[in-house]
């Protein structure tokens, strides 16, 4: 599933692709990758401008000139692909489709522009989805009453992050970093990463990491996210962004995938685990078990 810097990837592209753009049609294969009512559709978005992209989390919204948005959730299989004169952008799930021709096997809804050019959802296994909604309305859906707050926004501090982890504090804390009711939008590469920034084995219980640790931790989270973001998202294979360019940011990674490499930090070999059910890399020198503290 792409995780929060491969989402905010998408944002960027699509910022720079698709703002003012007017929407002249739309088709979809699968009900259920774009459950909205022929009405609104035709209402609400046929004709309509669009006016921005957000994201929370891992959501994607494209807003609307009609005071409607289009709210998008990738999930495990989700790509975004624009297409236009010249210009080709697509992120999500590594696959040909990002790269490939479209409309493929695998695209659920296309868009099409007043300008001839097209944005794609495609979705292998059809978990996504595309809903056209009132935008005011959103804040409503069960998903964003739940979700916690972003770890990169500029009133997010340490203190809150430790306040966030403690309401679980019995449980181990890669558990809790996935946890998005805890704080939005980290994945399994995420965790992994900031976990071997600050020193912390995955299974240490929440309650019994030191506070200076939390706050390593809250910095560790923070500063991999921001040079993922810069090096345009984790996906490095098939991927590609506004500008043309491949995400990178695994050829920085420290831990993630590289098992059976030395730690960058103290030479050691990385190992493979599983930890809250995912897999999970560790260097088990920098990062000793709960029993070894």
């Amino acid at each position: 599933m792409p995780e929060l810097p491969e989402v905010e990837t998408v944002r960027i592209g699509l910022s720079q692709l698709i703002v003012d753009k007017q929407i002249a049609a739309v088709n979809y294969d699968w009900p259920k990758s774009f459950p909205n009512a022929a009405k609104d559709v035709q209402n609400y978005l046929i004709g309509a401008q669009i006016t921005g992209v957000r994201r929370r989390a891992k959501v994607l919204l494209i807003d609307l000139s009609t005071a409607y948005s289009l709210v998008i959730h990738l999930k495990m299989t989700g790509q975004l692909v624009y297409r236009g004169a010249g210009q080709r952008f697509g992120a999500g799930h590594p696959n040909d489709s990002l790269v490939g021709e479209l409309p493929d096997k695998s695209t659920r809804v296309t868009f099409t522009f007043k300008d001839g050019t097209k944005l794609f959802f495609n979705d292998q296994r059809k978990f996504g989805w595309v809903r056209l909604m009132p935008t005011l309305e959103i804040e409503q859906l069960d998903f964003f009453q739940k979700v916690g707050p972003e770890p990169l926004a500029g009133d997010f501090t340490a203190g809150q992050f430790r306040q966030r982890l403690m309401r679980r504090p019995r449980s181990g804390i890669k558990a809790v970093l996935l946890d998005q009711t805890v704080v939005a939008g980290v994945g399994n590469i995420y965790a992994d990463e900031s976990l071997w920034g600050a020193k912390i084995h995955p299974e240490t219980k929440v309650a019994d990491i030191p506070p200076r640790q939390v706050m390593k931790l809250y910095e560790a989270l923070r500063a991999v996210l921001a040079l993922s973001i810069e090096k345009g998202g984790s996906t490095d294979r098939n991927y590609v962004d506004a500008g043309g360019r491949r995400g990178s940011y695994l050829t920085f990674a420290n831990v993630f995938r590289r098992e059976g490499k030395l730690c960058p930090r103290c030479g050691t070999v990385i190992i493979k685990t599983r930890v809250a059910g995912r897999g999970t890399h560790i260097c088990p020198h920098c990062q000793m078990t709960p029993k070894m503290l």
